[in-house]
């Protein structure tokens, strides 16, 4: 069996108001280093299997087709071999 840990992000040059608003709810708060603060996504996917090859390309395709808006977002994953 193989984890993935998906992490989807805005792409940089695309606006993000959540991020912007959970900002200044930090400045708020008096964190007034923070400079910037962007929301994604992050989800594990358990797959079948032992090969990471293919787990890598599945979840490439999943992300292209379903995970992530590739106009407006970027993806990368981590896969980790998981016993049984």
């Amino acid at each position: 069996m193989i984890l993935a840990r998906v992490y989807v992000t805005l792409k940089p040059a695309v606006n993000d108001p959540q991020g912007l608003t959970v900002m200044g709810g930090l400045h708020s708060l008096g964190y007034e280093a923070v400079t910037d603060v962007r929301i994604g996504k992050y989800m594990e996917i358990r797959l079948d299997g032992d090969d990471p090859d293919v787990a890598e390309r599945a979840i490439a395709e999943m992300c292209d087709q379903l995970l992530a808006n590739p106009v407006i977002e970027d993806f990368r994953f981590v896969l980790e071999p998981q016993d049984g």
